[in-house]
């Protein structure tokens, strides 16, 4: 695998004394030259596909045109309100925000949603339907395809006036075949979410910290929780070849 980084500046350097959490060493996959590394983009080989992978979680595909991200749940903090449970709202408008940058700096002229556009029934307002038109208005021309996922399936798909297909997995593209739950195709590389992976490294004393990440092996490639209101699992890196953890707005390259 080839990596190159974007350059830019960071807050965030890995320590050499900290290591990913309960690691299991595997010669055959030991990559030294690139760990360690820190940037707002790192340019990969996936497969036999060119590949970018972003700090804001999100994945761009060069030769297919397409911004892939996964676990966006727009509409959580509101459903949570409507429990009567306190949460600041906001994040929805943050992550759009976040989508028109990434859309911006890509070019991609096709936005692939890995499942849980929407997070519930109850979070699907007259406000956030007005919000996510306002936003599909300002990218009239892109194509976004929703790859059904285990909250998609409880929320419903999104009002037609947004123009997304809404697809069942596995849908392909290319080599690779969408899912939102992580699997394995025999004919393709699985690119897919549910998880919202993390990675735990840990260094002398009690050091340890949790990071959102990009899971990497052979046949499945994981992507981090978009939506800026959701939770993480920590990954076991016994099953995994490469983490490429975010940090202060940086990716981190990490070998299992």
């Amino acid at each position: 695998m080839q990596e190159r980084s974007g350059d830019a500046p960071s807050v965030f350097r890995p320590s050499p004394c900290l290591r990913v959490d309960a690691v299991r060493a595997s010669p055959e996959h030991a990559r030294t030259d690139y760990v360690g590394r820190v940037a707002k983009t790192l340019e990969t080989v996936i497969g036999r596909t060119r590949a970018v992978l972003h700090a804001d979680r999100a994945l761009y595909l060069p030769a297919h045109d397409a911004l892939v991200v996964a676990d966006v749940h727009l509409g959580k903090s509101a459903t949570f309100r409507a429990h009567r449970i306190p949460v600041p709202g906001g994040t929805t408008a943050s992550d759009l925000q976040r989508l028109d940058v990434l859309l911006g700096e890509t070019g991609a002229r096709e936005l692939v949603i890995l499942g849980d556009l929407l997070h519930a029934k109850r979070g699907v307002t007259d406000g956030l339907v007005a919000q996510l038109e306002a936003w599909r208005a300002r990218h009239a021309a892109l194509g976004v395809t929703l790859v059904r996922g285990n909250h998609d399936a409880h929320a419903g798909d999104p009002p037609a006036s947004l123009a997304i297909r809404c697809v069942d997995a596995p849908a392909p593209l290319g080599e690779f075949r969408l899912h939102h739950h992580p699997r394995s195709e025999p004919d393709g590389i699985v690119l897919a979410g549910h998880v919202h992976p993390a990675v735990r490294l840990r260094g002398r004393g009690r050091q340890a910290i949790t990071l959102p990440c990009f899971a990497v092996r052979h046949d499945l490639v994981l992507l981090p929780a978009f939506g800026g209101f959701t939770g993480s699992a920590v990954l076991d890196a016994a099953e995994w070849d490469r983490f490429y953890a975010i940090a202060d707005g940086d990716l981190v390259a990490l070998d299992a």
